[in-house]
């Protein structure tokens, strides 16, 4: 059994391809983030042998595992990768192309046992063998569904369908030609798993706790999607933001509610992280929290006109008198001229973004 083994591909689709730069750079870090999830949704010990674009494969030697087993790991994988999706587009900070379509990528998954055999170049590990080859032309299949599981016969048995399994799983028959001759599978439609997903509630802000203590106010002469990409990618932050040197994104590629920063100021570093967020092409909200909790940063940005849009800038502190003396005593002076240097600021950045249409 030491050259057989399973094959197993998840393959993802549904990108077309965008002019922008900033399109291609998004569906790339996208798509990045799903074979990242993937990879950590392997529950049944699969081997990478490499990533191939959208897709990996995935392997293990050994005897053709349990049926069951293997959907579970389909089911896992699935899910996941929907979930994350779903997950991206209820917190996503940016609307170009590829983030509005990333919502209906689509997962299929290729399943066959064959003989192969690895073997090393440097630091790589690659696969050979006639049931690689195999495995690859399985997905250039003639199946209209979108979101699918394959499997071959080695892998589901000599029976005329799989048996066993969720009734809404109606399995179909086919089979794909190559010059050494006829591969048989069977195909199930498992679309009907991102039924049962629920997306995770944006977390409250929780203003309650919290009493504003600075607000600030300016229009500006640019449509509210370049001001929001201004304001809330920090990539931008230390162009405008007073007293900012240098932002540092912690865990996340692409901006998002839950994302985490390092802050680095002129007076010391803070990590803050994006805590809530609600949007319209009418009116755009969103926060920035401490890790501690203690201050928030509520920006809300509403359109006044054509291309003309007025940002408010509302600094939150923990309630507690003593805090607040202290706040008064010690900080609120400079903030004042940081933040309005910084709306002086962010009046030129606006005009030099361009944003895709």
């Amino acid at each position: 059994m030491e050259n057989k083994g399973l094959l197993f591909i998840p393959d993802i689709s549904g990108f077309s391809r965008f002019v922008s730069q900033t399109e291609i750079e998004h569906s790339r870090l996208i798509i990045q983030e799903l074979l990242e999830i993937l990879i950590n949704a392997n529950q049944m010990g699969l081997e990478v042998s490499e990533v191939e674009g959208d897709a990996i494969l995935f392997y293990r030697f050994g005897a053709s595992p349990n049926l069951e087993e293997v959907y579970k790991q389909v089911e896992r994988m699935f899910c996941e990768f929907h979930r994350h999706l779903l997950a991206y587009d209820h917190r996503r900070y940016c609307y170009c192309k590829a983030c509005n379509a990333a919502i209906d990528l689509t997962l299929k998954v290729i399943t066959h046992y064959g003989e192969f055999v690895g073997y090393s170049v440097k630091n790589f590990h690659k696969l050979i063998g006639k049931d690689v080859i195999v495995a690859h032309q399985l997905l250039k299949n003639d199946i209209a569904l979108h979101e699918y599981w394959l499997v071959t016969p080695p892998v589901a048995g000599r029976h005329s369908a799989p048996a066993g399994f969720a009734t809404w799983m109606e399995w179909n028959s086919s089979a794909i030609h190559t010059e050494s001759g006829e591969i048989p599978f069977h195909y199930t439609h498992i679309g009907q798993l991102k039924n049962e997903l629920v997306p995770e509630p944006i977390p409250p802000l929780e203003l309650a706790s919290k009493t504003k203590v600075l607000s600030f106010s300016r229009e500006y002469e640019t449509d509210i999607r370049t001001l929001f990409h201004a304001t809330g990618d920090f990539n931008y932050r230390s162009r405008w933001q007073e007293g900012v040197k240098t932002v540092e994104e912690i865990g996340h590629l692409l901006p998002r509610v839950g994302m985490k920063c390092r802050c680095v100021m002129e007076d010391g570093q803070v990590f803050i992280y994006s805590s809530s967020y609600s949007f319209s092409w009418e009116r755009i909200e969103f926060s920035e929290t401490d890790e501690r909790k203690m201050t928030s940063t509520y920006f809300t940005l509403e359109k006044t006109g054509h291309k003309k849009t007025k940002l408010t800038i509302d600094f939150y502190l923990r309630k507690s008198r003593a805090r607040l003396a202290l706040f008064v005593l010690t900080r609120r002076k400079k903030m004042i001229e940081r933040y309005n240097k910084s709306l002086l600021n962010l009046e030129r950045l606006v005009q030099e973004i361009k944003l895709p249409g």
